[in-house]
């Protein structure tokens, strides 16, 4: 009896191992980073997110852990949820700013901002810090194939933030200050020459000069409007205005 007790505890025994869940097996870092990619490719960010950090976490010394940890904000990036997807980059940035993909981090860093900027009526803030990381992107990376680009973005951004000056300006000539006015219009034309918005600019400056009993001054920058931006609806308004007087 006892002998068949311990044969039936024996068989119990080895049911239980038979049956115990066998451990998750640590895949290679090149086999999650395809997963990863995968994900992405189907467009599940979470799922491909998960593949990355697993990549980063289980093999941070692989050679596919720089490229994971830059997937992990491309993830958040295409979501799209730019504040995260900035986050990752900066980290990639503290981690690896001399690794051969640094420039697209930073580039991909800098667009993160851009693509938040806000309307002329709003604060220009992601416009700021977008023309900031462009900046860096063409100092620590001027061979880079996305330099050109950044440059390109950097006038885009200094446009959006001359385009607000010029949009407070306004509203502060329409509310009776042409002091406050005339302060903002004054440094879109010493920090933002190139504008598109200059001739807008300069035409509004002259309505300040005119109100503060300036009138040579305004002429002056209503000749300046119609030579040298003639071919905008500015300098045609401004060549009128030159014949009425």
């Amino acid at each position: 009896m006892a002998r068949t007790l311990l044969a039936l505890l024996l068989l119990l025994t080895a049911g239980c191992a038979w049956f115990k869940p066998q451990p998750t097996p640590i895949l290679p870092p090149e086999e999650l980073y395809q997963i990863g990619e995968s994900e992405l490719d189907k467009k599940r960010y979470p799922e491909a997110r998960e593949q990355f950090r697993k990549v980063v976490e289980r093999h941070p010394n692989s050679s596919y852990a720089p490229r994971a940890r830059f997937l992990i904000g491309e993830a958040y990036y295409r979501e799209p949820d730019f504040d995260k997807a900035a986050k990752e980059f900066e980290a990639f940035l503290a981690f690896y700013p001399r690794h051969q993909i640094a420039d697209l981090v930073q580039f991909r860093l800098a667009m993160s901002y851009y693509d938040q900027i806000k309307p002329i009526e709003q604060e220009q803030v992601f416009a700021q810090k977008a023309m900031d990381q462009f900046k860096k992107l063409v100092k620590e990376y001027p061979e880079s194939r996305y330099a050109t680009d950044g440059i390109a973005k950097i006038e885009v951004c200094r446009g959006r933030m001359a385009q607000k000056e010029v949009w407070v300006a306004a509203y502060y000539l329409n509310q009776g200050n042409p002091g406050g006015a005339r302060q903002r219009l004054e440094k879109v034309i010493k920090d933002y020459p190139r504008a598109p918005v200059m001739p807008e600019a300069l035409s509004l400056l002259a309505d300040v000069n005119f109100s503060d009993g300036r009138d040579k001054e305004a002429l002056e920058l209503l000749r300046q409007v119609a030579s040298d931006y003639s071919y905008t609806e500015w300098g045609k308004r401004a060549a009128q205005r030159l014949r009425q007087r």
